[in-house]
């Protein structure tokens, strides 16, 4: 499978051709995230992973410091010409980086 590009994603926002599934509708609300934050991160953000695999369509994270510097994730894919958003989250230096970029190693003890 093709991975999914930055460029693509900003194309599809532009377009409006945005699929909001029910799950990401309520983990929205649940988090305080707004559906213009969601579409910020997409348009100002970067692909920090990659899931090529990802079924039915391949997805990828995106990650970007929204205008008052809340951090936000959202996970999307692409298919049949449209942008799913997944999920979104604010996410937490225990997991993250200082950067919110770069995925902390699994603690094995």
């Amino acid at each position: 499978m093709e991975s999914v590009t930055i460029e693509e994603i900003r194309r599809l926002c532009q377009l409006d051709a945005i699929r909001w599934s029910d799950h990401v509708a309520k983990r929205m609300i649940k988090r305080q995230i707004s559906p213009d934050e969601v579409i910020y991160t997409l348009m100002h953000g970067n692909i920090i992973e990659d899931y090529p695999d990802d079924y039915p369509f391949p997805s990828c994270l995106v990650c970007a410091l929204e205008q008052n510097g809340r951090p936000i994730h959202v996970v999307c894919s692409i298919g049949d010409n449209e942008l799913y958003i997944i999920t979104t989250y604010e996410p937490d230096t225990e997991r993250w980086d200082a950067t919110y970029q770069i995925r902390k190693k699994e603690d094995d003890s």
